[in-house]
């Protein structure tokens, strides 16, 4: 495994991460921008990286803004949004050729960390707030992206599931808000919020590639001056927590052909817990790949679902079932899915059956840190979880992980809500 190390330091209460390697032919820049998820921000915090994105002050249209990016050897601008338990994340991504390999001297990463401070602070503004045609086209995209989860019935069944499993809960909202909360935004209420997310929220850089330290190092503290200072936001996080009497079941109609089985189940473990890595073997014998509890008995022994998984949420503590089953068979499938959770409690499973989870979970970790936004994601969950974590170490806790730490932290685990979105003529 090629080891890559990070190099973090703070310039101007920005948190930078240095990763110098020779492992990409590529440069990626990565920032990452931190706030609680809360339903009062949401929407405009969705809508805000898809603003940026479009046009600057210096590029006012979205074809000129893609020819500056052809220019630089077919660079990517990429953003995103997500949310890590409580937490609501904006990405923003420059990928880059490394100019070591071009004869074109153009020097392609400072023109990379230059455009990507032009996209962040630097937006195209009229009347000192967010363009219109920009904003009201961004706005109607965003729509379109939260009704298309509509049509993508285990999405929805996904959403639903988590509102009705985390009512009350920060983690109940989506990443995008929801359609009327979009369609009340206006230019000037996003822009003070923007504002305010440029003051409040906590930001974290990500360098990732081919490239000398000591010159990235001088190069950021010259583009970031004082005028650009960020404050890094320090609310901690309250934890919620949920005493389970009975789980909730929840039936849902609707005119479809395949029914969407949905169990949540509360761990109460994350990933700053010392027991977290015994706790992602178990999900992934439960449910995670194609040998687990629930892919085998669920899926191929008994034919109950046409598919049947489980993920595990790192930060929130929270095992998600997810199967595709015939509206007659939810009885029996609920029934054996609980089997299978009793199964791993009680330790009924083999030693090679573990071995196979440990080394598919080591894989897909080594798989992650092939591409640079894969090892950025790895590295901020440290981030957000505020707990260290290197990927050599994961690896190390993942093999050493014994039967006994299994059934320990799978007697932790609670059913919360089972979810069943079922046809009409059901």
């Amino acid at each position: 495994m090629t080891q890559l190390k990070e190099l973090t330091y703070k310039l101007n209460n920005l948190d930078v991460h240095l990763i110098q390697t020779e492992k990409f032919k590529t440069n990626s820049i990565q920032l990452m921008i931190k706030a609680p998820l809360e339903e009062a921000t949401v929407a405009k915090r969705a809508l805000i990286p898809q603003i940026l994105q479009s046009a600057t002050q210096k590029t006012p249209n979205r074809a000129e803004f893609r020819e500056r990016l052809d220019e630089l050897y077919g660079a990517i601008l990429a953003t995103d949004i997500q949310k890590k338990g409580e937490n609501h994340i904006i990405s923003i991504r420059v990928d880059l050729a490394n100019e070591k390999f071009l004869s074109d001297p153009t020097p392609l990463l400072e023109k990379g960390i230059k455009l990507l401070k032009e996209v962040l602070f630097e937006p195209l503004l009229e009347n000192g707030h967010f363009q219109t045609d920009i904003f009201e086209s961004e706005k109607r995209s965003l729509i379109q992206r939260i009704e298309s989860v509509y049509d993508d019935k285990m999405r929805y069944a996904n959403v639903r599931v988590t509102e009705e499993m985390f009512k009350g809960e920060p983690y109940a909202l989506t990443a995008f808000g929801t359609k009327e909360q979009v369609q009340d935004l206006t230019p000037e209420v996003v822009t003070d919020y923007y504002e305010e997310m440029l003051n409040n929220n906590s930001f974290d850089l990500y360098l990732v590639g081919d490239f000398d330290i000591e010159e990235v190092k001088t190069l950021l503290s010259q583009e970031i001056k004082a005028r650009d200072v960020i404050k890094a936001d320090e609310t901690k996080q309250q934890q919620h927590t949920k005493h389970i009497t009975e789980p909730e079941v929840v039936f849902e109609e609707q005119d479809i052909k395949q029914g969407k089985l949905h169990i949540g189940f509360r761990t109460n473990t994350t990933f700053k817990d010392d027991d977290y890595v015994a706790m992602q073997v178990v999900n992934g014998l439960f449910g995670g790949f194609s040998h687990s509890k629930l892919f085998i008995n669920v899926r191929e022994k008994e034919s109950l679902a046409y598919y049947a998984a489980s993920r595990f949420e790192s930060h929130k503590g929270l095992i998600m079932v997810m199967s595709g089953i015939e509206f007659s068979k939810y009885d029996r499938a609920v029934e054996i899915i609980k089997e299978q959770m009793k199964a791993m409690k009680e330790g009924q499973f083999s030693e090679a059956e573990m071995e196979q989870t440990k080394a598919m979970l080591i894989n897909q970790l080594l798989e992650s840190i092939d591409v640079a936004r894969g090892f950025v994601e790895l590295s901020y969950h440290q981030v957000v979880s505020n707990y260290e974590r290197s990927v050599e170490s994961w690896i190390e806790e993942i093999k050493s992980v014994t039967k006994e730490e299994m059934i320990q932290v799978a007697q932790k685990i609670e059913l919360d809500t089972i979810y069943f979105l079922k046809g009409k003529e059901a």
